[in-house]
């Protein structure tokens, strides 16, 4: 077992999980006013980001256009829940595929001459996961949801 899986992934998506059990489906639908996505749609765009990183994991190339899967619905709770499940499993089985040489040495190429080890992948991932922490806090204020004690230790 390698240092991403023993030491970098857990955690990562325990946030992504609360938010999922204090939403309701007519909150995932709720939009923010101007060109803003609903809810649900950004968990959707979360989970799609997370097939990208995937996908690179296994295959040492990131590809903003990669997709494999969507949910059922973006608005529906349970099917982002059934959804992301799957996604977190893949990304474990993607990421037990790599040596602990492989997670510092091996390299993906993400286009423009930037090619970083999955080690420092994962870190860009996990950004990413904490940006979308961030837009999900905006509608969590709107729709006056209260943030765990977790939540305000990651997010603020």
């Amino acid at each position: 077992m390698n240092s991403l899986i023993q030491e970098e992934l857990p955690g990562n998506q325990d946030l992504r999980d609360q938010l999922m059990d204090m939403l309701s489906d007519q909150e995932l639908a709720y939009k923010l006013p101007g060109n803003n996505p609903t809810l649900g749609e950004l968990c959707e765009e979360m989970g799609q980001i997370q097939q990208v990183y995937t996908h690179s994991f296994r295959t040492f190339r990131h590809d903003w256009a990669y997709r494999d899967s969507k949910p059922e619905t973006p608005n529906s709770v349970a099917s982002l829940k059934i959804w992301y499940k799957k996604l977190d499993a893949q990304l474990v089985e993607a990421l037990s595929g790599l040596s602990e040489a492989d997670v510092h040495a091996k390299l993906i190429d993400r286009g423009h001459g930037s090619t970083p080890s999955p080690y420092v992948q994962f870190q860009m991932y996990r950004e990413a996961i904490l940006i979308f922490y961030a837009k999900a806090s905006v509608y969590l204020k709107a729709l006056e949801k209260p943030y765990s004690d977790e939540w305000k230790r990651w997010v603020g």
